[in-house]
C-alpha cells in the first residue's frame, strides 16, 4: 500500500472507512475490474488533485465554468479531426495531423493528441492550453508536462520518432518547448498507476485542505472541499469556510404557462410564441431549465437543443401538478446510484435521515410562526419543539409519520395568524390544509408552490447524480419522486409557505385571481405568473447558510444539500447536515 493511500484511509476514520468499503464490495464484479486505459488528461489531474481525477474519471462528474468554456474555445480548431496520422513508416516529408487518438494496452494509457507535426521522419507533439505560460524554468507545471510525456510515450510505442514536444498557450500565442526525459516518463507512468489504484480501491480521495488549487476549479460545486472537510472535522476553521462557488447562478429558469403557446429554436435562442402571436426570445446559454404547463407545443429541434445543453425540460399539468421531466444523459456516477440503492434498504441509515428531515421541517415551521404570526401561541410553539425532539429521538419511520402529521395539524391550525388580509368571505380564509383538489385560495397557492418546489428538488437530485424516485423517508411508489420529497421537507415552510404568505400579505394576489367552483379553487393563468415570479424571487434571496456561515441563495442551497446527501450516502461524511433557519 502506498503512503498516500494509507493517509487517505486514516483520515476517513474507522467506521466511516468501513462503510465506504462495505458499499464498494456491494458493487458488481465488473465495476471493480481494472480499467485498461488511463486517459492522458487524468495523468495530469491525478498529479494536480486526486479527488478531481476520481470525480471526473471514476464517477463521471463534470461541470463547466468560464475557464473550461475558454479551454473548449481554444481547442475548437484542433478538435476537428484531420485525415489521421500516417503509419510511422509511411510518413510524408511534412504535414500535420489533428486530434490524433492513440492507445497502448501495454502502457495502459490512451490520449487524444491535439496536434502532431511531421518534420522529415520525425514528429513534434503540440498540446494546446488556454491562458499564459507559467513563469517556471521547466516551461510548464508538472501535471501538464506529465500529460505531454504520456503522449510522447504513446507515439514512441507506435513506432514514431519524436523530435520534441511543446505546449501552445493561446493567450500569448506562443509555443513553449518542454523537455521530456526518462524522469518525466517515470512520473507519467507512476501517475497512471496511481489513477488505476484509486479506481480499484473505490475510495473518493479526501478534499484538499484550504488549497489555492480549489479556486477556479469547475467541479467546486460538486466536490465541496471546504464543506466536506469541515463536516469531517470536529472544529470549524477560525477564519470560517470559504465560499468557493458563486452565491447565485447566472442562469435563470423559463416558465411557459399559456395554453396554445409554441416553443421553437433558432441558433442560440428559444422562441416562445403566444397564442396571439406575440414572440419572446430566450438565450439558451443563460437558461437553467424550461418548465411548461399544460398544452404547450414544442418543436423536436428545441427539445434536442435542450438535451444537447443538458437543460432539463420539466412538464406540468394545466393545474400545476408535476408530471415529469425530459433530460439528456443522466449522471454517469454509477457508484453513487448503487450506494443509494444499497442504503435505502439499510433501515437504520434511512430512519436516521428521515428523522433529520422531519425534525428540520418542524423546527423551520416553528420559526415561521415565531417570525410571522401576529400573536404566536406559546403553547403551540412549545408543543412543536417537543414534537421536534420526539422526531430526533424516533427510531421508526411509521412513528415519524405520526409525529409529522401531528406537527402539521398544529402548524396549519395556526397558519391563518400569519396572514394579514383575511376576510369572512372567500379570499383568504384558512381553516386548515386540504388538497386534491384544494378548496380555498390559500390551499390552492400552497399546492401550486409545493409542486414547483418538488420540481426544483428533482433537478437538484438529478444534478447531484441521485435517483429522485428512491427516497429514505417517503416510500418509493410508482412515479413518485420520493427523494425529492425527502429533501423538500425542510424547505416547505421557509421557501414555499413563506412565498404564499408574501403573496397574500403584500397584496400581490387578490380575490379575482382565483377560479372558484363548487368543489375546488384554482389559480387563474395571469395570477400563476405572479406566483412563479414571487417564488423565483424568494429563491434568489441571499441567506446565511446555518452550517457553513457564508451567504448563498436558496437555489444554490438546494444543490449543496443534495450534494452533501450524496457525500453521506457514499460514507464520506458521518451525517447529513440539516438546513435549519435561525
Amino acid at each position: 500500500m502506498s503512503e498516500k493511500t494509507s493517509e487517505t484511509r486514516s483520515s476517513l476514520g474507522g467506521d466511516q472507512f468501513a462503510r465506504s468499503k462495505i458499499l464498494r464490495r456491494e458493487l458488481p464484479e465488473t465495476l471493480r475490474e481494472e480499467p485498461i486505459y488511463v486517459p492522458a488528461r487524468m495523468i495530469n489531474e491525478v498529479l494536480y488533485c486526486e479527488r478531481l481525477m476520481y470525480l471526473e474519471w471514476v464517477q463521471g462528474e463534470f461541470a463547466h465554468n468560464r475557464f473550461t468554456v475558454d479551454g473548449t474555445a481554444v481547442h475548437r480548431n484542433v478538435d476537428k479531426e484531420s485525415s489521421g496520422l500516417a503509419a510511422s513508416e509511411e510518413l510524408p516529408e511534412e504535414g500535420a495531423a489533428q486530434s490524433v487518438w492513440l492507445s497502448s494496452e501495454r502502457l495502459g494509457i490512451t490520449a487524444k493528441i491535439d496536434l502532431v507535426e511531421i518534420v522529415g521522419d520525425e514528429v513534434l507533439v503540440i498540446e494546446y492550453k488556454r491562458g499564459k505560460a507559467p513563469k517556471v524554468k521547466e516551461g510548464a507545471y508538472l501535471p501538464e508536462r506529465a500529460q505531454l510525456a504520456a503522449q510522447v510515450l504513446l507515439l514512441k510505442e507506435h513506432g514514431y520518432r519524436v523530435k520534441g514536444a511543446a505546449i501552445y498557450y493561446a493567450e500569448q500565442r506562443q509555443r513553449i518547448p518542454i523537455e521530456v526525459d526518462e524522469e518525466l516518463f517515470d512520473v507519467a507512468r507512476g501517475a497512471a498507476a496511481r489513477a488505476k489504484e484509486l479506481w480499484r480501491n473505490g475510495e473518493l480521495p479526501p478534499p484538499l485542505d484550504d488549497s489555492p488549487k480549489c479556486f477556479g476549479c469547475s467541479l467546486i460545486g460538486i466536490c465541496l472541499p471546504d464543506e466536506t472537510g469541515y463536516l469531517r472535522r470536529e472544529s470549524q476553521p477560525s477564519d470560517g469556510i470559504r465560499r468557493l462557488h458563486p452565491a447565485r447562478d447566472d442562469k435563470l429558469p423559463v416558465y411557459v404557462q399559456e395554453a396554445g403557446a409554441r416553443i421553437g429554436v433558432s441558433g442560440e435562442l428559444l422562441h416562445i410564441t403566444s397564442r396571439a402571436g406575440e414572440r419572446t426570445e430566450v438565450k439558451i446559454p443563460l437558461t437553467s431549465e424550461v418548465s411548461v404547463f399544460g398544452p404547450v407545443q414544442m418543436s423536436m429541434q428545441a427539445i434536442h437543443r435542450l438535451l444537447e445543453r443538458e437543460i432539463p425540460l420539466m412538464l406540468f399539468s394545466s393545474g400545476g401538478w408535476y408530471r415529469g421531466r425530459i433530460v439528456g444523459a443522466e449522471s454517469k456516477n454509477v457508484e453513487l446510484r448503487l450506494a443509494q440503492y444499497a442504503r435505502v434498504n439499510d433501515e437504520t441509515f434511512a430512519t436516521n435521515l428521515a428523522s433529520g428531515f422531519v425534525t428540520s421541517q418542524i423546527l423551520n415551521a416553528r420559526t415561521m410562526l415565531r417570525r410571522n404570526h401576529s400573536e404566536p401561541d406559546e403553547t403551540a410553539l412549545k408543543e412543536l419543539k417537543r414534537l421536534a425532539r420526539s422526531a430526533t429521538e424516533c427510531s421508526s419511520k411509521e412513528r415519524l409519520l405520526g409525529i409529522e402529521g401531528a406537527a402539521a395539524r398544529l402548524y396549519f391550525s395556526n397558519f391563518a395568524g400569519m396572514l394579514k388580509k383575511q376576510d369572512e368571505e372567500l379570499p383568504f380564509r384558512f381553516d386548515g390544509r386540504n388538497r386534491r383538489p384544494p378548496r380555498d385560495p390559500v390551499n390552492a397557492l400552497l399546492s401550486f408552490v409545493y409542486a414547483i418546489l418538488v420540481k426544483d428538488m428533482n433537478i437538484a437530485c438529478m444534478r447531484a447524480g441521485l435517483d429522485p424516485l428512491i427516497g429514505f423517508y417517503h416510500r418509493p411508489r410508482f412515479g413518485r419522486p420520493s427523494l425529492a420529497l425527502d429533501l423538500m421537507e425542510e424547505f416547505r415552510p421557509i421557501v414555499a409557505d413563506s412565498t404564499v404568505i408574501q403573496l397574500i400579505n403584500n397584496g400581490i394576489v387578490g380575490p379575482d385571481d382565483f377560479l372558484v367552483t363548487a368543489s375546488s379553487v384554482a389559480i387563474k393563468g395571469p395570477a400563476r405568473r405572479k406566483v412563479v415570479l414571487a417564488y423565483e424571487q424568494r429563491l434568489d434571496q441571499l441567506i446565511t447558510h446555518p452550517v457553513f456561515g457564508y451567504r448563498i441563495n436558496y437555489r444554490r442551497v438546494f444543490e449543496v444539500q443534495a450534494r452533501l446527501l450524496s457525500r453521506h450516502i457514499l460514507g464520506e461524511i458521518d451525517s447529513y447536515p440539516q438546513f435549519r433557519t435561525r
